[in-house]
């Protein structure tokens, strides 16, 4: 019977420690918790006392929940709460009695229906989430090129199924090396939508001659048609490089400014650019150029990386990536300078769930 009952629980439990499952539950709940609560007014009212704060504050959450279902599956919800809420006693009518506890049962079935309806449509999104993600990854490198010199390595981590963060390397006609990464505004189904289409644009557009801002600009002039007057808009950091002579040209669309870490351990930002894509297309761009040289390390990263929160909701922040990029072994490859820096992550968030997807970029010379 032991035996039988820790195969069961190894079963429920995936073989995770208690302390572990609680940490996890208590994380759940306050992703759930900033979901329903999201649209409430959380601050005390002027002259509401304590009681009816709570009071308000649990009957918008109710409301917030009761929402999100179907008018039929409300309904049901609806019912089980009465019957579950029924005080049980005994009902006398003439030769008939009734019993009102049995109705707890009823409840008890009509939420295992709730439940087994809303699986039901967990599992179907589930399965088609799925299949965008496995076309995402078809659209995405699977490996970096092999290219004498330089070194690449690269990580996409995404919060939800599938991502909104777009990162791509490969040749020009030129015979320049196009590094990309960008971050579409927005997460999940409608960010990854969007992130294709720009890979579609960007492999096009880049088998064209002219330069990087030329590139930048068609890209950009093709996401004002599709941004929705600028709801749409995606921060971009488009580079170009020369493997032979190190020369890095580049153009930074509203992204976060690029790390290049000098091999004496100097830190650089690579800030020129302009506005996101799909804002306007009467700002032009400036293009920015710089030398790589061997044993330089440039970190290319989205906002999800330093917008990280633990439990505690503090981020993880630019400081403590440069910490780790400060202290980083100067021989270290890209994948172990990736590793570092994707390890230092995830050790400072623990079990909080990821809100927002991360992308990182490595690139060394060597």
């Amino acid at each position: 019977m032991a035996h039988k009952l820790r195969n069961f629980w190894q079963r429920i439990s995936d073989g995770i420690a208690i302390q572990q499952l609680w940490a996890q539950l208590a994380a759940d709940a306050r992703a759930s918790y900033q979901f329903y609560s999201q649209d409430l007014e959380s601050d005390r009212r002027e002259g509401e006392s304590h009681f009816k704060h709570v009071l308000r504050m649990v009957r918008g959450l109710f409301w917030a929940l009761i929402m999100k279902l179907s008018p039929g599956r409300r309904v049901l919800l609806l019912i089980a709460l009465v019957l579950l809420l029924l005080p049980s006693v005994v009902l006398n009518g003439g030769d008939q009695q009734v019993n009102t506890s049995s109705a707890k049962f009823l409840a008890g079935g009509l939420l295992v229906i709730l439940l087994a309806l809303e699986l039901s449509d967990r599992v179907t999104m589930k399965r088609d989430l799925e299949i965008a993600r496995e076309i995402q990854s078809w659209l995405m490198p699977s490996e970096a090129p092999t290219i004498p010199g330089v070194d690449i390595a690269f990580a996409g981590r995404p919060a939800n199924t599938v991502a909104g963060d777009y990162y791509d390397v490969f040749f020009r006609p030129n015979e320049r090396l196009l590094v990309v990464v960008a971050d579409v505004a927005g997460k999940s189904i409608p960010a990854a939508l969007l992130t294709a289409t720009l890979q579609a644009s960007l492999r096009t557009l880049a088998a064209l001659p002219g330069s990087i801002t030329d590139l930048v600009d068609r890209v950009n002039r093709y996401s004002c048609e599709q941004s929705l007057n600028g709801r749409r808009f995606t921060t971009a950091f488009v580079a170009e490089l020369e493997p032979a002579t190190g020369r890095l040209t580049y153009v930074n669309a509203g992204h976060n400014w690029p790390v290049l870490r000098r091999a004496s351990g100097a830190m650089e930002r690579l800030e020129a650019g302009g506005l996101p894509l799909g804002i306007t297309t009467g700002r032009p761009y400036q293009c920015g150029t710089t030398a790589l040289e061997r044993g330089d390390l440039l970190l290319i990263f989205t906002d999800g990386l330093v917008e990280a929160e633990d439990d505690h909701e503090r981020e993880y922040g630019e400081e403590r990536m440069l910490a780790v990029l400060q202290t980083m072994h100067a021989a270290a490859t890209a994948g172990e300078a990736l590793q570092r820096i994707m390890s230092s992550v995830d050790a400072f968030v623990g079990l909080t769930r990821q809100h927002d997807d991360i992308t990182c970029l490595v690139l060394r010379m060597t």
